[in-house]
């Protein structure tokens, strides 16, 4: 997960297009956006990760900075 790839994917798109690059990446189709990543895992963690940050700046009006700590803070809950 890196952190710089992240931040592209949420100032340059809307939640709508990063689901259908996840669509087409679990599909094994081209995606319809660029998403650096050493493999298709990787691509996949900041798609969702993207996705997710939207979502909460979204909802709560919080900033990236705000939503990136608490979707980090959940990710480290969820492997300890």
């Amino acid at each position: 997960m890196k952190i710089p790839i992240i931040q592209g994917l949420v100032e340059k798109h809307s939640i709508e297009i990063l689901k259908k690059a996840e669509m087409a990446l679990v599909a094994e189709e081209p995606l319809p956006i660029e998403v650096v990543g050493d493999d298709e895992g990787e691509q996949l963690t900041h798609i969702i990760a993207a996705s997710w940050i939207l979502k909460i700046m979204d909802q709560e009006e919080i900033d990236f900075k705000t939503a990136l700590k608490e979707y980090t803070r959940k990710v480290r809950e969820s492997i300890s």
